[in-house]
This record gives structure tokens, sequence and C-alpha cells, in this order.
């Protein structure tokens, strides 16, 4: 993989990262030996970067576990500080030192305040956020700072120029080209030299895979040999502006097919044709998705129990694909998944039922 250029910290980092949020599992942990063996080959072929968080589970520890010896030094982590629960401002260096004991370093290249809007960066300013950042970096405790964004687009100017920011990570893909950042706020920090992390590339999975017939086609009409995946991912990755783009992979086939699309696809490199058929598919799945989710999570957990992505993703499905009649493959799914049949109940339901409790 070509590298790309980070100006404001001069790192040069793989374009495609290894996120580890959804690493695989087995009876419910980790599965430590089959997500080692795929750490190790990601960084074997190429992979310098890989994205945590204080919120995924068990995922800092692991890390620091693996990324061990001549691991250690191959990458470049970044991770972030869980702003849902400060509320005072020795959380903030209570999570940050306790992370560097689960990453087992002395320092985090890339720290991030997880999943803010205007409204949260507001709430933390009053904390105390500028003074334990400076501190944090003076002390060395970490490198570059930056923020993971989930607000919408007109905040989004206003927080890129109220802290001298190293990086920002933003939702992209070619579905949400212009959803809470959208491409005028990459335009922006990335005219300040920051870098530009992506996350949810595919959107939760729904750009891979399985899609409506008519996207399908358009697809098989262009390029039969390239997967949904390939497309979606080629087309972040044509975005010059954009530094490195994480993607949750759990098999050795997804790390290789993405590693590929990473090789392939240097800035600008999509022809118009091929820009084209996006656009196309774009107009298939917006005629038929019902609700913009990319079952991230951040919504959950749920006060009444419901299991939001879950529901939402069945209820997408049903119009994506097109599931008729009573006993259908998405009503199928929503007894089965959320129902309580398989396990505990995730149902839309769930809330009616406490509210009138």
């Amino acid at each position: 993989m070509q590298n790309r250029l980070i100006k404001k910290t001069g790192d040069e980092v793989s374009p495609l990262g290894f996120g580890a949020m959804r690493l695989p599992l087995k009876n419910g942990k980790i599965d430590r030996d089959k997500a080692r063996q795929q750490i190790y080959y990601a960084i074997d072929n190429g992979i310098n970067f890989i994205d945590t968080a204080y919120l995924y589970g068990d995922s800092e520890k692991f890390l620091g576990e693996v990324l061990q010896g001549e691991y250690k030094d191959k990458v470049k982590i970044c991770t972030k500080l869980p702003s849902i629960n400060v509320r005072k401002y020795e959380d903030m260096e209570y999570f940050l030192n306790e992370q560097l004991k689960r990453l087992q370093r002395d320092c985090i290249d890339y720290y991030l305040i997880h999943s803010v809007d205007l409204k949260t960066v507001n709430r933390l300013l009053k904390k105390g956020l500028i003074k334990f950042l400076n501190k944090a970096k003076s002390e060395g405790k970490i490198k570059y700072v930056g923020f993971s964004y989930h607000g919408v687009k007109e905040e989004f100017d206003l927080l890129i120029d109220g802290y001298d920011w190293d990086v920002v990570m933003v939702q992209y893909n070619y579905f949400d080209e212009n959803v809470q950042a959208g491409i005028e706020g990459i335009e922006y920090a990335a005219s300040k030299g920051m870098g530009i992390f992506v996350m949810e590339p595919l959107k939760g999975g729904i750009l891979a895979g399985k899609m409506p017939k008519d996207a399908e086609e358009i697809f098989k009409k262009a390029d039969p040999n390239k997967t949904t995946a390939q497309w979606a991912l080629q087309w972040v990755l044509n975005n010059r502006n954009v530094s490195c783009v994480f993607s949750g992979m759990n098999s050795i086939e997804q790390i290789d097919d993405n590693i590929a699309i990473a090789n392939e696809t240097t800035p600008m490199s999509m022809s118009f044709e091929e820009l084209e058929t996006i656009e196309l598919v774009k107009r298939v799945m917006k005629n038929s998705l019902r609700i913009n989710c990319s079952t991230c999570g951040y919504c959950m957990p749920c006060p009444r129990d419901v299991n939001i992505p879950e529901c939402l993703k069945i209820y997408n499905e049903k119009y994506l694909f097109e599931h008729k009649g009573l006993f259908n493959e998405s009503f199928m799914d929503y007894y089965q998944y959320v129902g309580g049949i398989m396990g505990k109940a995730g149902n839309a339901g769930l809330c009616n039922v406490v509210a009138s409790a």
C-alpha cells in the first residue's frame, strides 16, 4: 500500500487501518487466537494503524497483550476518551491512565474524544478538557489529539476551529456523503492540514454483501469481478483528503480483499464511469432504504432494552430485499433475533410496554 501523509503530524499511515471494534468472538468474548492471527497478518501485509476505544469491550487490553516485541513498533494506535462517562476533570485523567495500562504503552499515538457533537464538547470544556489535553501532551502521554464526530454538519466547522486539533474521525461512505461532517467538512479539516480518519466506510455492512437486486445488477454490469464491499471502499479511498479508512475486518479473506483495494486505489484514481456507477447504485439504495441507520450502536444501551440497531436493520432489509407475505424472511428474523425466541427480547414493542406501565 502507498502510505498517506498526515500534514500536521508528519506521520505516514497506511490508507487502510484495522478497526478493532468488531474483533472475532468466541462464547461472547474476543477469540484471542483468531484475532491475534488476523492482526499479525494485517500488519505483515502493510497495515500500520489500529483503531480502538475505551468502550470497545476488552479491545484495548487485548491489543496491549498482542502488540508486543516487533509488532509494538510496527503500528500506531488510535484510541478514544469515553466522553459519555466523564463527569469531572479527574475522570479524564483516570481514563487516560487506565488506557495506557491496558495498551501497555507509555504514550498513545492518536487520542480522540469519542463520539462528540457541539453540546458534548461544550460540556467537556466546562470540565477542563483543554487543560487535560495540553497537560497530557506536555507529559508525553499522548502525541496527537482529535475527536470522532457524531453531530450535524452546521456545527462541525465550529469544533474544528475551537482547538488546535491534529486529526478528526468522521462517518463517510458513498451513501452518507453529506451526513454529519459531510464532504465540505472533510475538505475544511483537510485545508488545515488535519488527518482525516474514516469510520463506517461500509455503513455497518449495508454497502457490502447482499444488496437490492437492481443495485447488484448495476455493479455486475460495470465489473462482474468486483464485490460490493470493494466498490464502497474504493470510493472512500478515492478521496484525496482521506488519510486512513478503518475497517472492522474479522476474517483473513476480508483483510485480503480490503488490502487489494487499498493497493489498487490511489487518490482521484476512479474513472468517471466508475463514479457514475456508484451514483446509480446510490439512487437505488435511497429509494429502498427507509431509515438511514449504520447499526453503529451508539444509540445503545436503550433504557427499555430495545435492540435498536437490530430492529432498524431488519426493518430496512424488509424493503431493501422486498420481503413480502406474512411469514417473510424479515418477519422470521425479527422474532428470532429480537422477539425473545433465541434469547433476551429486544423488540420495539418493549418501548410501549414500559411506557404504559
